[in-house]
C-alpha cells in the first residue's frame, strides 16, 4: 500500500500519520521528491482501513499494490535512485562504467588493467577475488591475497573497487571493497542477501541465469528489507536454448525494470555473450536501451587468462567502445559519471 501526501501538507501532521502507521505494527517508506512526498507501507496492509485514511486531511490518495515486491517497487519511490559510490553517481542521467579482469592473477596485472581502463574512461574497477566455477578443478581464485591486490590498485589508482562476495563469512574481508557484487549463482542465496543489506555498502545485484524479473526483484528486496537501499541491478544474460552464444541477453529487461522499480540498472556484456567480438555491438545497444551503466571484461593479454579469456577485451578495444559510448549518451539524455 501507499499512501500519496498532500504537497501542502505540515510536518507534525505527516509525523503524526508515520506513527500512527507504525502503531499499526507497519514499516514505513518515506520517499520524498520534488511533486511529491509518498509514504510506503511495508507488511500486512489488511490491518489498515484504506477509507479512514482518505479521510484524513493530509492525504491525497491511497493505493494497494499488487506486485509482491514494495521497496524496490517504483509506485513506493517514484524518483529515480541513483546511487553513490566513492564520489561517483550510478543512475538517473548518470552512465557509469565497470571495467577490468574476470580474476586478479598478479599484482602486476591488475595495476596495470587499472591503468588502462582508468585511462581509457572505466569509472570503476572491478577484479574476482573469488571465483564461483561450475568445475572445482578449475582456477578458484587468489581469494584473500586477490582481495589485497585489488585494494593495492585501488591505492593506485584512486578508483572505486567492485568484486564478488561468495559467503556471509567473507564479509569482514570486505569493508573496504566500494561496491559488492552478488553474482548470479548467489543471487537468491537469502540469507547472503540478508547479511549484504546490514553492512549498508552499496551492492551490485546481478540477475540469475534462468530467473524471472519479479524474482530478481524479489531478492533486491531481500537487501533493501535489510535497511539498505543503495542496490544496483545487472542484467548478465539468461539461459536459453540458444548454444551460439554463452547466454542470450535480455535487452527488453532494461526498459521494462525502468517501469517497474527505482533502482539503476546496468548491463554485463561479457557473461551474456561469452564472445569477445560481442562485447561493443551489445554494450551499444544496451545504451540505446537506457542502460545507467556497463560492466565490462578487460584483460592485457585475453588467450593466456586464467578465467574466461574467450570474452574478454583488450584494453585498446575497450578504448573503442568508450569512444562510441561518448557519441550515443546525448542520444540518450544521459552522461558518463
Amino acid at each position: 500500500m501507499i499512501i500519496i501526501v498532500k504537497q501542502n501538507h505540515e510536518q507534525k501532521q505527516l509525523d503524526n500519520l508515520i506513527k500512527w502507521i507504525k502503531g499499526q505494527g507497519l514499516g514505513v517508506d518515506l520517499s520524498v521528491g520534488e511533486n511529491s512526498t509518498i509514504l510506503g507501507l511495508v507488511g500486512d496492509t489488511t490491518v489498515i482501513d484504506i477509507d479512514l485514511v482518505r479521510s484524513l486531511d493530509i492525504v491525497e490518495n491511497v493505493k494497494r499494490i499488487g506486485e509482491p515486491y514494495k521497496l524496490a517497487n517504483r509506485k513506493f519511490h517514484p524518483e529515480d535512485t541513483i546511487v553513490e559510490i566513492a564520489g561517483r553517481k550510478i543512475g538517473g542521467d548518470n552512465f557509469s562504467i565497470i571495467a577490468g579482469p574476470c580474476s586478479i592473477e598478479s599484482e602486476k596485472q591488475i595495476i596495470a588493467i587499472a591503468e588502462e581502463v582508468k585511462a581509457y574512461g572505466g569509472g570503476f574497477l572491478r577484479g574476482g577475488a573469488y571465483k564461483p566455477r561450475t568445475s572445482p578443478y578449475a582456477f578458484q581464485g587468489l581469494r584473500e591475497n586477490g582481495l589485497k591486490l585489488l585494494l593495492k590498485a585501488k591505492e593506485e589508482t584512486g578508483m572505486p573497487i567492485v568484486t564478488e562476495i561468495m559467503s556471509a563469512s567473507h564479509i569482514d574481508l570486505f569493508r573496504d571493497v566500494d561496491l559488492i557484487q552478488i553474482g548470479a549463482r548467489n543471487m537468491q542465496n537469502f540469507e547472503l542477501l540478508k547479511e549484504v543489506g546490514k553492512t549498508g555498502k552499496p551492492v551490485l545485484l546481478k540477475r540469475g541465469l534462468a530467473n524471472t524479473i519479479e524474482e530478481w526483484l524479489m531478492s533486491a528486496e531481500y537487501i533493501m528489507s535489510e535497511g539498505n537501499h543503495n542496490v544496483i541491478l545487472c542484467e548478465r544474460g539468461i539461459r536459453t536454448f540458444e548454444s551460439y552464444t554463452r547466454n542470450t541477453l535480455d535487452l527488453s529487461a532494461i526498459p521494462l525494470l525502468k517501469e517497474l522499480t527505482h533502482l539503476p540498472v546496468i548491463v554485463d556484456p561479457s557473461h551474456a555473450s561469452g564472445l569477445a567480438r560481442l562485447v561493443k555491438p551489445l554494450s551499444l545497444a544496451s545504451v540505446g536501451a537506457g542502460a545507467h551503466g556497463l560492466m565490462i571484461e578487460v584483460h592485457n593479454d585475453p588467450i593466456h587468462a586464467l578465467c574466461d579469456g574467450k570474452q574478454s577485451i583488450k584494453p585498446i578495444e575497450f578504448k573503442e567502445i568508450v569512444d562510441s559510448i561518448d557519441v550515443m549518451l546525448p542520444l540518450v539524455d544521459k552522461k558518463r559519471n
